[in-house]
C-alpha cells in the first residue's frame, strides 16, 4: 500500500535537446511543485527499469523520444507489467506510444484525421496535392520528416514501403494543442504563424473543439495519464487530427497564465491520488 508520502519515481531526460523547447525547464518546475505532496525522484529513461520497483507510481515525462533509448523503454516496459508497477502515463496507449499506425487506422475509420497511407498502391486514396510529407511510421519529434514534390512521392514511398507514412501537404490556418489529464480537459494553445510552430498562445477552445478533440481520448481508452491531442485548421474550417501525443507531450507551460498553470499542477496531483488507489 502507498504510504502517507507516496513515492513517485519520475522518469526524464533532462539533457535532452528539443528544437525550440527546453524540456529540462518544465520537469524541473513540475517536479518542484509535484514534491509538495510525493517524495519524488528523478532518473534518466535508461535506468527507469532497475529502479521501478521501490517506487508506489512512475511517471513518464519528457524522457526523449525512446528511439534514443529504445532497448532500454522496452526492458521497462517488460518489467513494468512484470512487477504490476503503476505508471503514469498507463502503457496501453495506441497513439504515439505505438507509434504511427494510428493514423492509418483511424484514416480507414474515417475519423478526422489528414488522411495518411503507407503504400505507394494507396497513394490514390489521398487527396491530391501538389507536396507531400513522407515521415517515418517510428519517428518522433519530427526527426526523418520531409516535404516530397508529388511527382516524386511514389518513388519515395515505393523505396520504403511500410516504413513510412505519406500525408498530403495541408495548408493550414493554424496548429492547435488541446491537453487532457486522465479524461479531463485542462487547456489549449495555438500557434496562430504556421511557420513558428512553438511560439504558442493561449486558445479558447469552442465546444465543438472540445467534441472533436474528445473523440480521439475516448478512442485511445487511456484511464490515467496526460495527453495532448493536435490538430490543423483546415481550409474549410474543419479541425484535422495531426498527432495523438499519448507517451511524453510536451506540456508547455510556460505558455500559461499562472492560474492555469497551477489548476494542471493541482489537475495532475489528483490524477497521480486516483493512480495510486488502483
Amino acid at each position: 500500500m502507498p504510504s502517507a508520502r507516496p513515492r513517485v519515481l519520475y522518469v526524464t531526460d533532462l539533457a535532452y535537446q528539443a528544437q525550440g523547447r527546453r524540456y529540462c525547464d518544465e520537469d524541473i518546475f513540475l517536479t518542484s511543485r509535484l514534491r509538495e505532496d510525493f517524495d519524488l525522484a528523478l532518473c534518466d529513461p535508461r535506468d527507469a527499469a532497475a529502479l521501478l520497483e521501490g517506487f508506489d507510481a512512475v511517471v513518464v515525462r519528457n524522457s526523449g523520444p525512446v528511439l534514443g533509448h529504445r532497448p532500454a523503454y522496452d526492458a521497462f516496459r517488460e518489467r513494468a507489467a512484470e512487477c504490476g508497477a503503476r505508471v503514469y502515463n498507463q502503457l496501453t496507449g495506441r497513439a504515439d506510444m505505438a507509434g504511427k499506425q494510428y493514423l492509418l487506422d483511424l484514416t480507414a475509420a474515417g475519423y478526422p484525421v489528414i488522411p495518411t497511407a503507407d503504400r505507394p498502391e494507396h497513394l490514390d486514396r489521398l487527396p491530391a496535392a501538389e507536396e507531400y510529407v513522407v515521415k517515418p511510421k517510428l519517428g518522433a519529434d519530427s526527426l526523418g520528416l520531409r516535404f516530397v514534390p508529388a511527382d516524386r512521392v511514389r518513388e519515395a514511398v515505393r523505396a520504403e514501403a511500410g516504413d513510412v507514412l505519406v500525408q498530403p501537404r495541408v495548408d493550414f490556418a493554424y496548429e492547435v494543442s488541446f491537453y487532457f489529464v486522465d479524461h479531463d480537459f485542462q487547456y489549449a494553445l495555438y500557434a496562430p504563424h504556421p511557420d513558428r510552430r512553438w511560439q504558442l498562445e493561449p486558445y479558447e477552445a469552442t465546444p465543438d473543439d472540445l467534441v472533436f478533440a474528445r473523440r480521439f481520448i475516448e478512442w485511445n481508452g487511456i484511464e490515467h495519464g496526460i495527453q495532448r491531442v493536435d490538430a490543423c485548421r483546415a481550409p474549410g474550417g474543419a479541425l484535422l487530427l495531426v498527432e495523438l501525443e499519448d507517451l511524453n507531450p510536451y506540456l508547455s507551460l510556460d505558455a500559461l497564465d499562472e492560474p492555469r498553470r497551477d489548476a494542471f499542477v493541482e489537475a495532475t496531483k489528483a490524477a497521480l491520488r486516483r493512480l495510486l488507489e488502483t
